[in-house]
Order: C-alpha cells, then sequence, then structure tokens
C-alpha cells in the first residue's frame, strides 16, 4: 500500500509536535509521502510562521525594515533545529530569502517559504528525501492549476523514490516564479500528490479528530462524523465546514481515493472517512448541519410570470451585469427569490433593482437583509420520511421563523433561511432533533 500523509500547521509547530509526527509516521511503514504546512500557532498568543512571512514581506515591499520580524521567524525554525538535535543549517536559506524580500520578488514567494522550510527540516528529521514543490506543482501564466502537467512530473519524480517529503501551499509558474493555492492550501498539495502517486488512502493530520456533525463553538462537544461521501462534504465545506480545504478533494475524488482526517495528538482516534461512495448508513438521518450569515434575498412578484419566456435570464442577466454571483433561486408561480451575499450586494442594489425593473418590469420587488443559510445534509435523507417536517417543528418550537427553504432533487440538502439572530438557536434546534433524539 502507499499512503500519502499531510500535515497541518498546528501538528508541526514545534519540536514536540515534531517527535509526534515522526512517531505516527514511523507506525505505518505504507506513509510513504509526506506533505507539510508551515509552523502554526503554539499557543493562543502565538503566531503562525505564514502570517509572519507575509507581515515581514508587506514591510520589505514598504521600503521598511523587515529585519525584527524576520528573526522571529529565524527563531521559530531554530528552534525546531536545537530542539530535535539536527544537524542542518538553515542560514543560507534564511539570507537568501531576505535577499529577495528586498528585491520585492512577490508575495506569493514570501508566504511560500514557511512550508519550504518546514519540509527541508521534516526531510532531514525523517531521513526522507526533499522534493521542492516548484519543481512538480505548476500553473499557467494565467495562475490556473496545470493538473496534466502536474500529475506528469510528480509521478515521474517520485516513482523511484521510496519516501519523500513535499511542502505543500504553493508550485510554480512556467517562468519558475513561485504561486501559491489560497490559504489552507497544503490539503490540496496532499490531494494532488495522492492521486499522482496513486495512493491507496490519504491521510490529512490536523488538530482535530475529524468532522463534526455541527460546529462545536454553537454545540458543545458535538457527535463525530465517521463516514462522510464527497458529495456531502462539499455541501459542508461550501457552507462553512473547514477542517479541510474544500478544493482538495477534486484530485483525489476523479481516483475514488479515501481520505482519512486524523488528529495528530489524539492518532488512536479513528478521525472522520471521506470516501467516493458507501452503502454503510450514517449513525443519524443528517451526516452535518452548516452554515453562514450575511445574506440578502431579493424577491421578484409579477403575475404570470411563469409564462414569460426568458424572464430568469433577464433578472440574473442584472445579477450578472453587476458581478453579483447568486447563492439561491427558489421561485413560485408569480414570485422568484435570489440569495446573494449582503457584503457583495449592498454598495449596488439600486444598479440591481434598476436593471431588473427596466428588463422585466415586476409588480414589486422586495429585498430583505441580515439572512443565515444552513444547509442541513445527508445521504440518509433521502430514504427517511419527514425530514423537512421535523425540522419545521424543531424550529418553530425553537421560536425560529424560516425565511427560506430550498431544496434539490437529490435529496441530499436542504437549505433554510433564518435571520441572522436566530442562526445559532436554528442550528442548535435542528441538532437536538436529529442527534441528540437519537443517542
Amino acid at each position: 500500500m502507499k499512503k500519502v500523509v499531510k500535515f497541518g500547521g498546528s501538528s508541526l509547530s514545534g519540536p514536540k509536535q515534531f517527535e509526534k509526527v515522526k512517531h505516527i509516521i514511523s507506525l505505518d511503514k505504507d506513509r510513504r509521502y509526506v506533505v507539510p504546512s508551515a509552523p502554526g500557532k503554539r499557543d493562543d498568543r502565538d503566531n503562525k510562521v505564514t502570517d509572519l512571512l507575509y507581515k515581514a514581506y508587506s514591510l520589505a515591499s514598504g521600503d521598511q525594515d523587515f529585519s525584527k520580524v524576520f528573526s522571529e521567524i529565524e527563531g521559530r525554525f531554530n528552534e525546531i533545529i536545537a530542539g530535535l538535535g539536527l544537524k542542518v543549517s538553515l542560514k543560507e536559506e534564511f539570507n537568501t530569502i531576505k535577499k529577495n524580500f528586498s528585491r520585492k520578488i512577490g508575495e506569493d514567494y514570501a508566504a511560500s517559504r514557511g512550508e519550504y522550510l518546514n519540509g527541508i527540516l521534516l526531510a532531514d528529521y525523517l531521513g526522507y528525501r526533499f522534493v521542492d514543490a516548484a519543481e512538480v506543482i505548476f500553473f499557467r501564466e494565467d495562475g490556473s492549476f496545470d493538473s496534466a502537467r502536474t500529475y506528469d512530473a510528480v509521478y515521474e519524480r517520485l516513482k523511484d523514490i521510496e519516501r519523500a517529503v513535499i511542502p505543500g501551499f504553493y508550485g510554480s509558474y512556467p517562468d519558475g516564479s513561485i504561486k501559491t493555492f489560497s490559504r489552507g492550501g497544503s490539503d490540496i498539495t496532499g490531494s494532488i500528490v495522492a492521486r499522482s502517486v496513486k495512493a491507496d488512502v490519504y491521510e490529512n493530520w490536523t488538530d482535530v479528530s475529524g468532522f463534526f456533525v455541527a460546529d462545536p463553538r454553537i454545540i458543545t462537544d458535538p457527535e463525530n462524523i465517521e463516514m462522510i461521501t464527497y458529495t456531502e462534504l462539499r455541501e459542508l465545506a461550501y457552507m462553512g465546514a473547514s477542517v479541510l480545504h474544500e478544493d482538495a478533494i477534486f484530485p483525489v475524488r476523479r481516483e475514488g481515493i479515501p481520505i482519512n482526517i486524523k488528529n495528530t495528538n489524539k492518532p488512536e482516534d479513528k478521525g472522520s472517512w471521506i470516501v467516493q461512495s458507501t452503502g454503510q448508513k450514517s449513525r443519524f438521518i443528517i451526516t452535518g448541519i452548516a452554515g453562514k450569515k450575511g445574506f440578502c434575498s431579493v424577491n421578484i412578484e409579477k403575475d404570470k410570470m411563469n409564462s414569460e419566456v426568458g424572464f430568469g435570464r433577464k433578472v440574473l442577466q442584472a445579477f450578472e451585469d453587476n458581478d453579483i454571483s447568486f447563492e439561491h433561486m427558489p421561485s413560485g408561480i408569480d414570485t422568484m427569490t435570489i440569495i446573494v451575499h449582503q457584503d457583495e450586494f449592498i454598495e449596488k442594489e439600486q444598479s440591481v433593482v434598476s436593471e431588473i425593473n427596466r428588463m422585466t418590469h415586476p409588480d414589486s420587488i422586495d429585498i430583505e437583509s441580515d439572512l443565515a443559510l444552513i444547509a442541513v445534509v445527508g445521504r440518509g435523507m433521502k430514504a427517511a420520511k419527514g425530514t423537512s417536517g421535523r425540522i419545521f417543528s424543531a424550529l418553530a418550537h425553537a421560536n425560529v421563523n424560516v425565511k427560506m427553504i430550498d431544496q434539490g432533487s437529490s435529496e441530499l440538502n436542504i437549505i433554510i433561511g433564518v435571520k441572522n439572530e436566530d442562526f445559532e438557536n436554528a442550528i442548535r434546534a435542528i441538532y437536538n432533533i436529529f442527534v441528540i433524539a437519537q443517542l
């Protein structure tokens, strides 16, 4: 078997965490390819190395003295070297990075150096080969990921290397300059490596034991999700569940490679499995609940709307012309509602309203702000009767007014709109009816 293992910033924040990582890898000889993040926070008052790098580069690009911040960065890595008794020195690397900062080589380069340096240290500590991600992960000139070239390059580089460390988060443009993924992009690197080497499993190690049914900041000690499909995860990740970068599932999804989310600090926990499909029933009717605040609804009414060809296209054209994407579009015979992000819409609302009026001549347009959307997701909902009814009953009992409901034909998820102020109470009510009531 071949396993690709990715360790997050909290898992590699200092010497003791490095020791945990080495122990975890040593327990399974199939853990052959390792993708590290930059060192994260050691405690709540600490800084992530990536944040320090951004700060140092910001000073450098403004022709200000960045030596104090960079000394803090050097100190973090030197602490790891000293704590583990490594013989490797990063002095030349530090000097090169400082020169490049002074040359204003680019923010992506600066942000990537945490993973790069951590990769060098972890490879030395494990006795693995170090492979610079810039040499095998490629982006096109327009910044889009070059998947075909990357998969071939990673495969060719690693096919004769038994064990290697490949830093996460970054790759390179055709001219060799550094390009990063979005924050949290080391998850994507791990997925890319897993697909390229045709891994049997992609393990993603972090500081939590997998996914929870609901946000632990809202629900005290929520139940763990033992198994979740890629499709369910996409729905939950889009609505705010953030244990794994949402783009990390695409490379492995096409190959059917399962992802196992594990806890570096509690390696004995089973964690959560993300799979392409499963016949295994989830413990509860729902798999998870996630949501976001800050939405706005634009409700358009017009008699005989349903018989007017092109009405919906014209309404959406008004949003497109103002560079606003929509989230959901529930509709009735004579009504159509567009749900958008409030912060994107608010400054352009009058322009959108004017264009809708000009193009469609509606009877009325009503705008409601300060809405929250909650996604109730679960493959078990399709076979369960009365799921929507139970949700409405639970919300009514919690005195929460439902402003919108949207359910796709797949019956995999139900989207509910409530006022921002009712968001937390709504999630608690749904969790209680589907989880607490079944325990």
